[in-house]
């Protein structure tokens, strides 16, 4: 990659599972199609394109800061990710879902910190809502999040304050503007920032070592061509070669000496605790509750307790304090309502 290439092109790396709606958000930037992204959701990936004018590098990367995710498939998506982002993103997107709990996304930005630095959470990181389909029609997202949603305020303010949206309900010039929008935070971020990119040492490591192998790509395609010696006077390789081996000499470092039982140094869960897809699906099941049967709304703390006990340990604790809080919020909001 040449410099002035690295400079002009904006990179962004996507968090988030699929059922997060990362993969949508990076259709949304881009303007694809969802079959054009492929069906590995394993997988990261590595697109290119344009967006309000800019040349685009999305890198989408799954949820690998959970805690059940394989440690060894860890440690190589962690790898692709800052391979494939060298020499640095300019933000990280953290796809949030507005209508599920906070807690893997906290811990997320909690592996950032210590991957990456305190800087990529609190200066290149934006929180992406997803999900907005789930709000009322006449219900805008930032009074959503200050009536009832403290604990997602709470990751926004990690994030230096910085939030967006892709998700629209008019469609076509709307979600345009979005895109736009979300470019300009970026942007602004970075200028914020004071550098061109996100860089720590990972990154530096990575573009370093991507220089030296696209070098010696480079000089093994000249030997096979018959150009074993390049001519004294010429630079061991033109800025035109290395780009042209880039992608190749990507792929081919993915194996960083990364020290991921400190960063995760837990990676079972309890057997007394549910696991994080059984959490998820109660928490939808409740707040479907809640949402339609107006009889729970005068219920809150005893539904709270109920929860609570119900899945048990240390996150029942938790589930059932969030539940009953977000119960007497939607009660007071439907009060208030048929005033």
């Amino acid at each position: 990659m040449s410099a002035s290439a690295s400079q002009s092109e904006l990179r962004l790396v996507v968090l988030g599972p699929v059922h997060a709606g990362s993969k949508p958000a990076v259709c949304s930037i881009l303007g694809l199609q969802d079959n054009q992204l492929g069906t590995d959701e394993e997988k990261g990936s590595k697109h290119r394109g344009e967006a309000a004018g800019r040349q685009m590098v999305v890198f989408s990367s799954p949820g690998w800061f959970s805690s059940t995710f394989n440690p060894k498939k860890r440690k190589e998506h962690i790898s692709s990710l800052i391979s494939l982002s060298s020499p640095g993103p300019h933000a990280f997107l953290l796809c949030v879902p507005v209508d599920q709990p906070a807690d893997g996304e906290a811990k997320a930005l909690d592996v950032l910190k210590k991957l990456f630095g305190p800087s990529a959470v609190s200066g290149n990181t934006i929180v992406l809502f997803t999900h907005i389909e789930e709000l009322e029609e006449d219900e805008q997202l930032e009074e959503y999040l200050t009536t009832w949603r403290k604990d997602l305020l709470e990751l926004v303010e990690r994030c230096g304050g910085r939030y967006h949206t892709l998700e629209t309900r008019g469609g076509g010039p709307e979600e345009k503007k979005a895109v736009e929008e979300l470019l300009e935070k970026v942007e602004q971020a970075v200028k914020e920032s004071g550098t061109q990119h996100f860089s720590c040492n990972l990154f530096r490591e990575a573009e370093e070592r991507l220089r030296q192998r696209q070098q010696e790509m480079v000089m093994q395609r000249r030997k096979e061509q018959g150009d074993e010696e390049p001519p004294t006077n010429s630079p061991e390789a033109t800025e035109e070669e290395m780009e042209a081996v880039r992608e190749e000499a990507e792929r081919s470092i993915c194996d960083f000496d990364l020290d991921v039982d400190s960063i995760f140094p837990s990676t079972t869960v309890s057997t007394s605790s549910p696991a994080p897809s059984f959490l998820r699906g109660l928490w939808e099941k409740l707040i479907g509750w809640i949402r339609w049967l107006p009889s729970l709304v005068g219920r809150e703390s005893l539904l709270g307790s109920l929860v609570g006990l119900f899945v048990g340990g240390q996150y029942g604790g938790m589930v059932g304090a969030t539940v009953g809080s977000v119960a007497t919020e939607m009660g007071r909001r439907k009060t208030e309502k048929t005033k």
